[in-house]
């Protein structure tokens, strides 16, 4: 088995794709060893010294770290990537329970806006945040305020807020006009 790494725009993360589908359908956030115990392999990543972050993509494992060097700790995650799936065990526990989402809010008025919204980030705005190692949904819509969350590798990421405010406001603001502004939540 053959493990790639990827850089990501947070040098505290790195991308490894092992060339498989890591998650049939949606993403997971592992952003602390309590939130790990759903996946052995999660666990097993936040054993090894200074890994802070787990996230799971369709087909890649983005992992962050807290300090030390990638050179002393990427031997140990590809080691313990490369054990998981030869093991065959399942991802995450049959018994986990799915993610739970926070609560959108937005205006019923605004259910047009927010379907435009919603689709352009779906397919404009995930597949590039993917290929970074992260993810982003959308939270709210609320007086022209679109409020999304970053996940993963974004997650922290010193370029998540130029991300936010020239890359995704820049889009939504063409495409919507009633959007005035992007937020994190």
């Amino acid at each position: 088995m053959f493990i790639q790494t990827e850089a990501t725009p947070n040098p505290a993360t790195l991308k490894f794709l092992p060339g498989r589908a890591v998650l049939a359908s949606g993403t997971l956030d592992m952003p602390n060893k309590q939130a790990a115990a759903q996946s052995s392999l999660a666990t097993r990543l936040f054993d090894i010294p200074n890994v802070a972050g787990v996230f799971f993509g369709s087909d890649f494992i983005s992992v962050t770290k807290t300090d030390g060097e990638w050179q002393q700790i990427k031997p140990a995650v590809l080691g313990a990537i490369m054990e998981h799936f030869m093991s065959g065990a399942p991802l995450v526990a049959a018994d986990a329970a799915a993610p739970a989402d926070a609560d959108e809010f937005f205006d019923a008025a605004d259910a047009d806006t927010v379907a435009t919204i919603k689709d352009l980030i779906e397919t404009r705005v995930r597949p590039a945040v993917a290929n970074d190692g992260g993810d982003i949904t959308f939270r709210g819509y609320k007086e022209g305020v679109v409020y999304l969350h970053m996940k993963g590798a974004c997650s922290g990421c010193p370029s998540s807020t130029a991300t936010l405010k020239h890359g995704i406001q820049n889009l939504l603001k063409h495409f919507v006009p009633d959007v005035v502004e992007v937020r994190p939540m």
